[in-house]
């Protein structure tokens, strides 16, 4: 028996119990939290100590794996194995978009999706189905050829610079857009676990995201990510278990939920015919038609309203003195819009808001609805339903090809020692993957149920502590409003952002708070295990793939940079990207699940067609490559651009536009970037095979 396979057992065995100790761990100190709420511990600080003590066993980690080799800082040395890249690429997959707001999502879709979001199972169907397409047309491929970086690929296959170039700066566009969602979740779960603002907790998690990656690189991340993902399956798993023993008498959630659909079905029908809830929709039906005559006269009615309500600070201050009052008043003073375009954006979006609540279900879908619409109803319901039922399929279509064209995830696989360890760790990246996926449909029945069932008939003044925390965290994701005045909390008078479902489902199931904590450090696991893949990608882009290609080709020999100072480089433009990131995220400028989404269908338009080509069809060219990718590309942005309110100004005049082609949504434009590309990378490579011909016959 041979050295190697020797030397290659104590490795793994090693592994195997470093695994084995370390999941030891995490439920001893579970079992501790539990005993210690039990004995009294404050819940102030029970959200701080998981916060801590999780960021700092990913940081040791990351110190432990510190390297300035460029072998392990790029690709962890390529010899990680199968079963552990496979739970690395699942945590690195198991985004803030998965474990935060997917389950919100289905929560608040449908299974189906619901008018202009198609959402619902496509998510879980696409991304899924993304993995199949990495195993069966990209991993292994890749791995064959022993590469760096995805820009790689395009360099070693078509040569010349601009194809390395322009891969680059699209790795560069999705990942950014991708890793801005990520610290985003990162400070939305800081803020709440420690209690500090939205903007502070952002910088504590990129302090968390640095530690893991900023040292070790590829090397740091892989095992950070193996550990994440330990904690994000218990995350995820003990709180749907918990709700499903809860309301089923057993924890097998995937198994068992579907009891949970019928008596939704039967509470939205109550709902619909509650007369509690037609007085919420006809309340939000005035407000609309208020907000439709401030429109009208922006100026006048905008200078009304803060002489109106000067006039009631003054008489406050001289008459009653009411000091809560005045400063309740002086608060919505502030508030007030500064200027005629603040007031008529924030009433149009206040306009569209009360038209959507003013819906049936709070302009929430039916949740085992297949579609929107009625195949078999009145002309304008037949066209609900295809509009629907396209939208699905294109968006399902956007994240299945952009799967298989992340940078970031396609990096992850060449880190395993050959082309069959590629294979094999596909399909236990999916194994570890659908134990999650199985369980998001389910823990979103389950929390409606509770929701309707616990929370709608409570009075105001008995609503959960938990509701107004939240609120305080970000208005987006949990509203309440006694909008009817009846002084009980109705269906429609909820507002919950996707982002909130999975980390408020154990303080709405009534559980320890400990779980909420184990919650809250799972969805920061997840945003930190995809945050630190995304920063060493664009690091590596900018470094790599751009700077040191690009001086190589200009310098002399001597002055060619090493590869520890390209380490050195990749870094500290980490740093800055992660900085960049943070800026960015503060703003608050979207939901994550939408982000995400978008740099999926980036990255389906820019790297799919032209790499499939690449490795399938031997005529592919350079300048098609080229062709397939800018054209790709530019047609996705378009369209996400000029359909996304706020962004439209960017574009001329004349590409302005508001009608959709074919009425599929922005979120889902990689559905005519993918087409322009494969056309364009085919009919270039085409054309330059004719005119080679015709200089070969000449």
């Amino acid at each position: 028996m041979s050295e190697r396979p020797l030397l290659s057992r104590a490795y793994h065995w090693r592994l195997h119990r470093i695994l084995f100790l370390y999941v030891l761990g995490v439920l001893g100190f579970l079992g501790a939290m539990f005993w210690a709420e039990g004995r009294g511990l404050s819940r102030h600080w029970i959200g701080p100590i998981f916060l801590f003590c999780t960021v700092m066993v990913y940081a040791g980690i990351g110190v432990y794996s510190r390297t300035s080799d460029a072998e392990e800082y790029f690709v962890a040395g390529r010899r990680i194995p199968p079963f552990y890249n496979g739970m690395a690429a699942a945590a690195d997959w198991m985004s803030a978009a998965s474990f935060i707001s997917l389950s919100g999502a289905l929560y608040l879709q449908g299974f189906s999706g619901a008018g202009t979001q198609p959402g619902g199972l496509a998510y879980v169907l696409g991304w899924t189905g993304g993995f199949c397409l990495v195993g069966m047309l990209i991993a292994p491929y890749l791995r064959a050829m022993n590469l760096y970086t995805v820009p790689d690929f395009f360099q070693a296959r078509f040569g010349g610079r601009w194809p390395r170039i322009i891969a680059a700066l699209a790795a560069i566009t999705c990942s950014f857009t991708y890793v801005v969602a990520q610290i985003y979740g990162v400070g939305l779960i800081a803020a709440r676990l420690t209690g500090v603002q939205f903007e502070i907790g952002i910088m504590l998690g990129l302090g968390g995201v640095l530690l893991c990656s900023f040292l070790g690189g590829m090397r740091a991340i892989t095992w950070t990510q193996v550990a994440q993902y330990v904690v994000i399956l218990l995350a995820f798993m003990l709180p749907v278990s918990w709700l499903a023993y809860k309301q089923l008498g057993t924890p097998w959630a995937f198994a068992a939920y579907g009891q949970q659909l019928g008596k939704i079905a039967r509470m939205e029908q109550q709902l619909l015919d509650s007369e509690a809830e037609q007085s919420v929709l006809e309340a939000y039906r005035t407000r609309a038609q208020v907000l439709q005559a401030k429109l009208r006269d922006v100026p006048n009615v905008l200078a009304a309203e803060r002489q109106a309500l000067a006039e009631h600070i003054r008489e406050l201050r001289t008459s009653s003195g009411n000091i809560g009052a005045i400063m309740a008043a002086s608060r919505e003073m502030a508030s007030m819009p500064r200027d005629e375009a603040t007031a008529r954006e924030r009433w149009t979006r206040e306009l569209r808001e009360a038209y959507e609540r003013a819906k049936p279900l709070g302009g929430m879908p039916l949740q085992s609805q297949p579609f929107a619409g009625d195949p078999h109803g009145t002309p304008d319901e037949q066209r609900a339903y295809d509009v629907s039922r396209r939208n699905f399929l294109a968006l399902m279509f956007c994240l299945m090809v952009g799967a298989a064209g992340l940078p970031h995830l396609l990096t992850r696989y060449y880190t395993v020692p050959s082309v069959s360890a590629a294979r094999s760790s596909v399909a236990w990246s999916l194994f570890f993957i659908g134990l999650l996926y199985l369980s998001a449909p389910a823990l979103a029945v389950m929390v409606k149920y509770e929701v309707m069932s616990n929370l709608v008939g409570t009075h105001f003044d008995a609503l959960p502590n938990w509701m107004a925390q939240w609120a305080r965290v970000d208005g987006s994701l949990l509203a309440v409003e006694d909008i009817n005045g009846d002084g009980i909390l109705q269906f429609g008078e909820i507002r919950m952002g996707a982002d909130l479902i999975i980390l408020a489902t154990p303080e709405l199931g009534g559980m320890p708070y400990v779980v909420s904590g184990l919650v809250a450090a799972g969805g920061l696991a997840a945003a930190l295990s995809t945050a630190d893949g995304l920063l060493l990608t664009i690091s590596n882009a900018l470094v790599r793939d751009l700077y040191y290609q690009e001086r190589q080709r200009v310098e002399t020999v001597k002055r060619r940079i090493s590869p520890e100072q390209r380490v050195i480089l990749s870094k500290f433009a980490l740093l800055l990207v992660a900085l960049s990131a943070a800026f960015v995220a503060a703003r608050r400028s979207a939901d994550i699940l939408p982000m995400v989404s978008a740099s999926f269908s980036l990255a389906a338009s820019a790297f799919v067609p032209a790499m499939v080509m690449g490795i399938f069809w031997r005529g592919t060219t350079r300048h098609g490559a080229v062709a397939g990718m800018l054209i790709g590309l530019s047609v996705a942005v378009y369209y996400m651009v000029a359909h996304v309110p706020g962004l439209q100004g960017v574009l001329p005049q004349a590409l302005r536009t508001d009608r959709l082609w074919w009425d599929i949504q922005p979120i889902s434009a990689g559905v005519f970037g993918v087409p322009a590309g494969f056309a364009a990378t085919l009919l270039i490579s085409w054309w330059d095979a004719q005119h080679a011909s015709r200089l070969r016959k000449s």
